[in-house]
């Protein structure tokens, strides 16, 4: 991980990696992906994961952080980030060659369980590789999840209304978790509520389509590599803007931060769960409506 003097000159211990958009989240865009199935795909899902229930998806929204954490799954823990070594704010781009390493990242996991979805893998390997998409589709779309610059933010220690944490953590779960008013399994459905109306018929109506250009299902890791790039562009325009490039150490991010950084929040929530049910629709069915 290398650091960027004109973001930042300091460094916290080393922190573990937090999970990308936190429970609330993940589980937000996986209602929102809920909410723009095909019937046909909601069986086939359902079936695969033996869910029936109202929140299908949602249910296995952070199942893969937790299965990282355990000794069969530890070999996962890198599959939850692609480390851009890029230059932000002056700079921001993702390369598969230069930042996907030998223990793979988001990009390779995307294409690498988009693949056995599509194979006649067991079904032990299409439910795991199910709840691995619906997690990672999260991960890819959190801008620092897309970044090198201090371990993705971990290592910066901010504040957030009164509260000792790191930047990394309050883009996965203190701002969220403002907008929201809280983080149970309801708050993340009435979000997704939100943002599948401003998809459909509101503000992300007339670009929602735009969402999808670069969309393969034959080449998954380019279309990964999109997604990538796209939620990348934000640590420089939104996460290290200019106006925010110098973020001080211990410096309390819950004012005017907060209010730049909740457009970019919303819209990613929306973009990861409006591609995440079209990217199931097309494993499922081949349309991806």
């Amino acid at each position: 991980m290398k650091s960027s003097t004109a973001v930042i000159s300091l460094l916290s211990a080393a922190a573990p990696l937090a999970s990308a958009w936190g429970d609330l989240g993940h589980q937000a865009i996986a209602y929102v992906a809920q909410d723009f199935l095909s019937s046909e795909t909601k069986s086939w899902a359902q079936d695969i994961l033996s869910d029936t229930s109202t929140s299908y998806l949602a249910n296995y929204a952070t199942w893969a952080d937790t299965f990282k954490y355990t000794s069969a799954g530890s070999f996962s823990k890198p599959y939850h980030y692609i480390d851009a070594n890029d230059n932000p704010p002056s700079s921001c781009s993702v390369d598969y060659d230069r930042d996907c390493d030998g223990g793979g990242c988001v990009v390779a996991a995307i294409s690498n369980y988009t693949g056995i979805m599509q194979s006649d893998s067991s079904s032990t390997d299409q439910n795991q590789a199910l709840k691995f998409l619906i997690h990672f589709f999260g991960d890819i779309h959190q801008p620092l999840h897309d970044e090198a610059l201090e371990v993705g933010g971990n290592d910066i220690d901010v504040k957030y209304s009164g509260s000792s944490t790191n930047l990394h953590h309050i883009w996965d779960t203190n701002m969220p978790e403002q907008y929201a008013g809280g983080y149970s399994l309801s708050d993340a459905r009435a979000w997704a509520t939100e943002l599948t109306q401003s998809i459909k018929s509101g503000d992300y109506s007339d670009q929602s389509d735009d969402w999808l250009d670069g969309m393969d299902i034959d080449d998954p890791k380019d279309s990964a590599m999109t997604w990538a790039s796209d939620s990348n562009s934000y640590v420089c325009t939104s996460v290290f803007s200019e106006s925010q490039s110098q973020i001080e150490k211990d410096m309390d991010l819950a004012g005017d931060y907060y209010d730049q950084a909740l457009p970019v929040i919303q819209v990613q929530f929306a973009k990861a769960g409006y591609r995440l049910g079209a990217w199931l629709n097309l494993i499922a069915t081949g349309s991806t409506s």
